[in-house]
């Protein structure tokens, strides 16, 4: 079986395949002071609550955009799950060319992102991907990666209204009642999922004037389905679409 790793700044997503199927997921909050040791244990008890045990671990496949972490990881994986992970970094096949001016820039979740893509629906298409950052990623018909455009996540967005703000509460990301929200907790969720889907909207039009009318969407990220169920734009929503990538990934550099 093929353990996929997707180290975010806010999460941390494992995925257990089976011939090419995803067998099991996972969703941990992305530990920053976390050590290598504690990683290997976390590993093991999640395969432990599937049934399997790391004797049933064929390869590992990483994907991380959290430099710190990464060593602690790989570190993780040898120790504990007997295994040297395929890091997504330079060099390795991908089958996607990078057409950014620096290519060693483009997040590796970004670069699996792709790949998925590329495999499920071809392109042009372009990839929202709702994680601590709102990432847009534009992908030719050709399986080229342009570039895209980033900004802050819903969460992060949130959550700085709440520490900036002084009278602004901390809330739970759900539809309000009415866009117009009468009281400060329904505005606040009424700007922020609202807010959020107009941009897509917006992005989205921006980026089908470049990439073309046949151009797909595609949702990412944990707050994917909370923002495609608000919005026509989305036609596929993938919410693991990067452990798919990290799987054919590994694939490719058997």
């Amino acid at each position: 079986m093929l353990l996929t790793i997707d180290i975010g700044n806010t999460n941390l997503t494992l995925g257990l395949y089976e011939g090419g199927k995803l067998e099991a997921h996972w969703r941990l909050a992305t530990d920053h002071n976390r050590m290598p040791d504690e990683y290997g244990l976390q590993f093991l008890g999640v395969l432990q609550n599937v049934g399997k045990t790391l004797t049933d671990i064929t390869g590992v496949s990483l994907a991380s955009v959290v430099p710190p972490l990464t060593g602690r990881v790989i570190q993780a994986c040898r120790e504990y799950l007997k295994q040297e992970p395929l890091v997504v970094d330079a060099g390795i096949k991908t089958g996607i060319k990078i057409r950014y001016e620096d290519p060693r820039a483009v997040g590796a979740d970004r670069v699996c992102d792709a790949v998925a893509v590329m495999k499920l629906y071809g392109g042009p298409a372009c990839v929202v991907d709702f994680g601590t950052a709102t990432t847009f990623n534009a992908i030719t018909k050709d399986g080229e990666y342009l570039g895209g455009a980033i900004t802050a996540g819903i969460n992060l967005a949130a959550e700085a209204l709440f520490t900036r703000a002084a009278k602004l509460p901390r809330i739970d990301l759900q539809v309000p009642p009415s866009v117009i929200g009468r009281n400060t907790v329904h505005a606040m969720q009424s700007g922020l999922l609202f807010g959020y889907v107009s941009m897509v909207e917006g992005m989205v039009a921006r980026f089908r004037s470049e990439l073309g009318s046949d151009m797909k969407v595609i949702a990412t990220g944990g707050l994917a389905e909370v923002v495609a169920k608000e919005t026509k734009v989305i036609n596929f929503i993938s919410p693991w679409l990067t452990l798919e990538g990290l799987r054919l990934i590994w694939e490719l550099n058997r």
